[in-house]
C-alpha cells in the first residue's frame, strides 16, 4: 500500500478495482434502459423519474450498522418484512472504510448484496456514502485514512487540539473521498444502470463543524483572513433578490459588502465563522459529487442535522446544510440536486417550511421512528409536493400490522394520482396534534375547516396525532385520505353560498382504479354535515360536493 505521495483524481483512465462478489451482479437490459434516474419539473413541484416514470419515494432508512451485513439469513427475513410493510425504497449506507480496505483495492460485495436484495424484493435503493463525514466525525473513514494524519490531516479546535474529522481544508482528503466515491459510482453504474435499482445518492452525512464554529487547523486560519471568494460573492450579488432572509439580514448588517474578509462581509463572530465553514463543506462536498456524477449521474442530496432550540453555532453541528445557510450552499455545490432535513424535533410542519423554500426540493431522507410518521408524510408530500418520506432505523418498526405500513398502504394506493397532482395546485395536506388541532386550509372551490378528532366521546390527548391528504378531482370532488380528522366544507368562489356532502364512499385503489367499500351518507358523516376520517384507522374517502342557497 502506497504510504506517501498525492493521490491523483483520474476519471477516466482505468483502474483495477478488486470486487471479491463470486457470481456477481452484471448490468442487465441495457437495450431497454432509457435514462437513468433523474429529476424533473412539473409545475412547482420537482419529481423522481425512474425507468422513464414518476416515482414517489415511500422509503425508510436502515439502521447504521445494518447493511454492515445485508445477505445474512436474518437480513433476508427483515427485506421480506419491509417489502410487506409497503415500501418501496430502502435507504442503506455505504461505507468508505468496508469498501477501500486498502488504498486503491475495493470491496464492493456489500454494495451488491444491497442491490441483490433490493431487486429481489421489488424495491429500490438510496444509497448513503459514509465518507468523510458521518454526523460531523469520520468514524467510516478508513484506518489507513486515520492513521496518516499526517497526510490526510485533522480539524481543530481553538485550543489547536485535533478532533476526530477529517478538515475541509485538505485536497488530500478530499481526493482520497474522491477517488473512492467515483469508485462506487462506476462500479453502481456497471452493475445497475440497465435495473435502476439505485435511484438517488446521498453525498456524506451530516456534515458540521463541532464544538467551535469553524476549523482552527493552520490551513483553515490562514483562509480565514483572506478575502471571501469571488464565486460566492458574484452568487450573492446575482441572487441578492431571492437569498434566504435570515441570511440577507447577515449581509445586510455588514452593509452588503461585495469584496473583504469573512468579518468584514459578514461581521465578527460565530455567523461569519459559519459562513466561512459553509463554504468550504459544500465546496469540499460538491467536488466530492462531481467526481461521482462523472461516473454515474445519479440525483445527489446533502442531508442535515437540525439545529436545537436556541443553540448557537458549535453547540450545533454548524455550517451544514441548513435553511439560513441554503446559499451558501447553493453556490459551493451547484452539483449537489437538493439539500434535505433529518427532523427528530416535534415542529416537523417549521422544518419542513424551512426546507421547501426558494426553490430547494423537499425530500425527508431520516425522521423518529414515532406514529405520526404517516401523518408527517400526508402532510409533506401534499403540501410541499415532497419527492418522498423516510423513517430512520425502518428495521426496527415496519410491520405488515404497523402504523407506518398502513399509513404507507394509502400512499401506494394513492401514488399515480399523487404524481399527477404534483406542483400544480391540485393538492394540499393537513398535520395535527394537540398543539394545532383545528386547521384552514383552501383548494379548488373550496375551502376546508379541519378538526383534530380523538372518535365518539373521546378527547384530544397529548402525543396523539392526525393527518391527512387532500387531492382536488374535480370543480366538486375530492379524494381525502388519513385518519383522526372531521371536515367540513365552505364555497371558496363566488355562487350559492353554501357547501353541501352530495355523497360520500370509502374505500381503495385497486390497479389504479377506484372501488367503493361503504357509502357514507348517513351516520359516519353525520347525516352529510362532515366527512370523517376515523382515529382507529387509515381510510380513503371520496366526497362530492354541491353548492346550494
Amino acid at each position: 500500500m502506497r504510504k506517501t505521495g498525492r493521490l491523483k483524481l483520474n476519471l477516466t483512465a482505468a483502474c483495477v478495482i478488486f470486487s471479491f462478489v463470486t457470481g456477481g451482479i452484471v448490468s442487465e437490459g441495457a437495450e431497454k434502459k432509457g435514462h437513468i434516474p433523474h429529476l424533473r419539473r412539473q409545475g412547482e413541484a420537482t419529481q423522481l423519474t425512474v425507468d422513464g416514470k414518476l416515482f414517489l419515494i415511500i422509503g425508510g432508512e436502515l439502521g447504521n450498522s445494518t447493511a454492515s451485513s445485508p445477505d445474512g439469513p436474518g437480513m433476508r427475513m427483515m427485506w421480506q418484512q419491509l417489502a410487506k410493510s409497503n415500501l418501496n425504497t430502502v435507504l442503506a449506507p455505504v461505507y468508505w472504510d468496508l469498501i477501500e480496505p486498502q488504498e486503491g483495492v475495493f470491496d464492493f460485495t456489500l454494495v451488491d448484496d444491497l442491490i441483490r436484495n433490493a431487486r429481489r424484493h421489488n424495491m429500490r435503493l438510496i444509497l448513503l456514502w459514509f465518507g468523510s463525514w458521518k454526523n460531523s466525525m469520520s468514524c467510516y473513514v478508513p484506518y489507513w485514512v486515520k492513521k496518516d494524519y499526517e497526510r490526510f490531516p485533522r480539524a481543530r479546535d481553538k485550543t489547536g487540539m485535533g478532533l476526530e474529522m477529517l478538515t475541509a481544508f485538505s485536497e488530500e482528503n478530499l481526493m482520497a473521498d474522491a477517488n473512492a466515491f467515483a469508485s462506487l459510482m462506476r462500479h453502481i453504474r456497471r452493475i445497475d444502470e440497465g435495473k435502476q435499482t439505485v435511484i438517488m445518492v446521498q453525498v456524506e452525512n451530516e456534515p458540521g463543524m463541532i464544538p467551535d464554529a469553524r476549523d482552527h487547523c493552520p490551513a483553515a486560519n490562514e483562509q480565514f483572513e483572506k478575502p471571501v471568494p469571488k464565486e460566492l460573492m458574484d452568487y450573492l450579488q446575482g441572487h441578492k433578490e431571492t437569498l434566504i432572509p435570515e441570511f440577507n439580514e447577515v449581509w445586510k448588517a455588514g452593509g452588503f459588502k461585495t469584496s473583504g474578509t469573512w468579518e468584514e462581509v459578514f461581521g465578527g463572530g460565530d455567523e461569519a465563522e459559519e459562513i466561512f465553514m459553509a463554504w468550504h463543506y459544500a465546496n469540499y462536498i460538491g467536488r466530492v459529487a462531481k467526481a461521482g456524477k462523472a461516473e454515474y449521474a445519479l440525483p445527489m442530496f446533502v442531508n442535515a442535522a437540525l439545529i436545537r432550540p436556541n443553540y448557537k453555532p458549535g453547540q450545533y453541528p454548524s455550517a451544514g446544510p441548513l435553511p439560513h445557510l441554503m446559499d451558501v450552499w447553493r453556490a459551493g455545490a451547484p452539483e449537489i440536486d437538493l439539500l434535505a432535513p433529518d427532523i427528530y424535533f416535534p415542529n416537523f410542519v417549521e422544518w419542513v417550511e424551512k426546507y421547501h423554500q426558494s426553490g430547494n426540493p423537499l425530500f425527508i431522507p431520516e425522521t423518529g421512528r414515532g406514529a405520526e410518521n404517516p401523518a408527517n408524510a400526508f402532510y409533506a408530500i401534499g403540501k410541499h409536493d415532497a419527492m418522498g418520506f423516510s423513517p430512520f432505523a425502518v428495521e426496527g418498526i415496519a410491520r405488515p400490522d404497523s402504523e407506518l405500513a398502513l399509513g404507507y398502504d394509502v400512499l401506494r394506493q394513492l401514488s399515480p394520482m399523487i404524481l399527477e397532482k404534483q406542483g400544480i395546485g391540485a393538492m394540499t395536506g393537513v398535520a395535527a396534534d394537540f398543539n394545532n388541532p383545528n386547521q384552514q386550509v383552501c383548494l379548488g372551490e373550496y375551502k376546508l375547516n379541519v378538526k383534530m378528532d380523538a372518535g365518539w366521546g373521546k378527547q384530544i390527548q397529548q402525543g396523539m396525532t392526525a393527518g391527512c391528504i387532500i387531492i382536488s378531482t374535480g370543480p366538486d370532488d375530492y379524494i381525502i385520505a388519513g385518519k383522526g380528522l372531521v371536515i367540513t366544507f365552505e364555497p371558496n368562489t363566488p355562487g350559492d353560498p353554501i357547501a353541501g356532502i352530495g355523497s360520500i364512499e370509502q374505500g381503495e385503489f385497486v390497479n389504479g382504479r377506484w372501488k367503493t367499500q361503504l357509502w357514507l351518507n348517513g351516520d359516519q358523516s353525520h347525516q352529510g354535515r362532515h366527512l370523517r376520517l376515523p382515529m382507529e384507522r387509515y381510510e380513503i374517502q371520496r366526497v362530492k360536493l354541491y353548492r346550494y342557497r
